[in-house]
């Protein structure tokens, strides 16, 4: 049975959730020793409470907060070749308890202006309290942002379509293109071709169609609410903007599969 069937049966059963928090608890105790060291090594690092990090990474500290480094690293590079980021508005979209956003300031200086939104009230809680030199609004599912049109120069969401169905695909590109400003661009990632291997027949059939493979039964939003994305769905949803660039990274043996990678422009 393939992995795409055995999440679906559990889906219909009711007991992804379940699963869920079997794996939570299980990356929980496996790493407890080396968060414990991390934690006695860097008294001052804030980190979140240990389900707002699994929701949104894993629950390693240690690579929570040094890879989060990396990425900020990595995003800026991608940002830099396509956008002068000198005193620009900068949205995390999804920041979830500020796992990458903390880090930017950072790493592009603080000619920028930072901001987070996220659903989940917790996250958008703990990162205000905690982090400053960033301003966090709550989001509702519904795709509605308190920010004005044409309000930010570059929006990135790191794994957020890929927990929402179709309908919210199109509302919340049309939210986040709304508060984009003209030449503006976003950085958007999927689940697309290397994710094929986890559909079911059924799924793949559908996905080969350029049609959005969605598994749900669950809290849309939710880690366990899944999307997986073809080309054509998504050329399809940005149609009136210019798209940069679409990265496909090639899978490596014994490393979680690289989502694909859309940078777009609003013209």
């Amino acid at each position: 049975m393939k992995k795409g069937q055995i999440s679906n049966l559990l889906r219909g059963l009711g007991l992804i959730y379940f699963t869920d928090w079997v794996r939570y608890y299980m990356q929980k105790f496996k790493n407890r020793k080396i968060n414990k060291d991390f934690k006695s090594k860097n008294p001052d690092v804030k980190l979140p409470p240990d389900y707002l990090i699994y929701e949104s990474f894993q629950i390693n500290y240690q690579k929570y907060y040094t890879e989060s480094t990396e990425t900020a690293k990595w995003l800026t590079d991608h940002f830099k070749k396509h956008i002068d980021l000198k005193d620009k508005r900068i949205l995390d979209w999804g920041c979830g308890p500020g796992r990458i956003i903390r880090h930017l300031p950072n790493v592009i200086g603080n000619g920028c202006e930072y901001f987070g939104t996220d659903y989940n009230k917790k996250s958008i809680d703990w990162c205000s309290k905690n982090l400053t030199g960033i301003q966090f609004n709550k989001n509702s599912l519904n795709a509605q942002l308190l920010y004005d049109d044409n309000f930010v120069d570059v929006i990135y969401g790191i794994s957020i379509f890929t927990h929402l169905s179709e309908q919210l695909h199109y509302d919340w590109y049309n939210e986040l293109y709304r508060i984009l400003k003209p030449n503006g661009i976003m950085f958007l990632t999927t689940q697309g071709d290397n994710f094929k291997v986890k559909l079911t027949d059924l799924e793949l059939d559908k996905y080969n169609n350029d049609k959005l493979v969605v598994r749900g039964k669950v809290k849309e939003g939710h880690r366990t609410y899944s999307a997986f994305h073809p080309q054509g769905f998504m050329r399809k949803l940005f149609s009136n903007v210019e798209i940069l660039e679409h990265i496909e990274t090639k899978p490596e043996k014994g490393k979680c599969l690289p989502q694909d990678i859309w940078i777009i422009k609003k013209q």
